[in-house]
């Protein structure tokens, strides 16, 4: 399995506007960041794996931006390719900002893999978080399933291929 890492940098990310400018086009209008260069990125990808420090009990804000952005009407593209979120915390929020990565695969038609426990690692510094050694078994074992799942889906994707996807409803509460 081979990998690649994509930061997103500490510019700022322009958040979506919801223009729909994308459901011509396949990508994003704002092109001053990475955000189209990661879409076709995960085009050719087999997997996605997405890491962000928990600041006040969510992921990045910068990174929420770029994720609204690259997954707003382009979730076809990763539909049926394995997501792995990834958090670390120095003490708390570890889970809420897991559960809100989360949503971006389930939402996009991705299995979402585990591993033992909630994919986080907690420490303030990268020296402290090699000593949580609970947390690093945890991503160790993230990245055995991740491996072993696109692996699953490569070997069968000729004898059972990808659901037939149903027609979008969507439905307005606001009668």
């Amino acid at each position: 399995v081979e990998t690649q890492i994509i930061h997103i940098g500490t510019k700022p990310i322009i958040g979506c506007i919801d223009c729909k400018k994308c459901v011509q086009s396949g990508y994003c209008v704002f092109d001053k960041d990475p955000v189209n260069e990661c879409i076709d990125l995960g085009k050719e990808a087999d997997g996605l794996v997405v890491g962000s420090p928990v600041y006040y009990a969510a992921p990045n804000g910068a990174l929420c931006s770029f994720l609204d952005r690259m997954f707003y009407c382009k979730s076809k593209f990763f539909a049926y390719k394995p997501g792995a979120a990834v958090v670390n915390c120095r003490r708390g929020g570890a889970s809420a900002a897991f559960d809100r990565l989360n949503k971006y695969f389930t939402i996009s038609n991705m299995p979402v893999v585990s591993s033992q426990y909630w994919n986080s690692t907690h420490g303030f510094t990268p020296e402290e978080v090699k000593q949580d050694l609970e947390g690093m078994q945890t991503m160790r074992t993230l990245g055995k399933n991740m491996a072993w799942l696109m692996k699953c889906i490569e070997y069968a994707k000729d004898v059972h291929p990808h659901p037939q996807k149903e027609p979008q409803i969507m439905t307005n509460f606001i009668r």
